[in-house]
């Protein structure tokens, strides 16, 4: 029997209410956004350029309310999922 092992990367985490991993589960690409405004958000991709096309649109730079070397360090942790 093959144990699945689910892989989790941190995309950032400002405290504990605020935060957002994706879970690699063999295909599947699970998304986990928790904010204390919203509650938790779950997205699923089934590739890597779907989830990068998510991502883009996210975290544009007309919408993100961030610094630009920010930005490019959220966006440089999905390249590397």
């Amino acid at each position: 029997m093959r144990s699945s092992k689910i892989k989790t990367v941190q995309i950032y985490k400002t405290d504990k209410w605020n935060m957002m991993n994706v879970e690699i589960n063999g295909k599947n690409l699970i998304l986990r956004e928790i904010s204390e405004q919203w509650g938790e958000e779950c997205h699923t991709f089934l590739s890597r350029p779907a989830m990068m096309h998510w991502a883009e649109a996210r975290f544009s730079e007309e919408r993100f309310q961030g610094t630009p070397e920010e930005r490019a360090e959220i966006m440089e942790k999905f390249r590397q999922v």
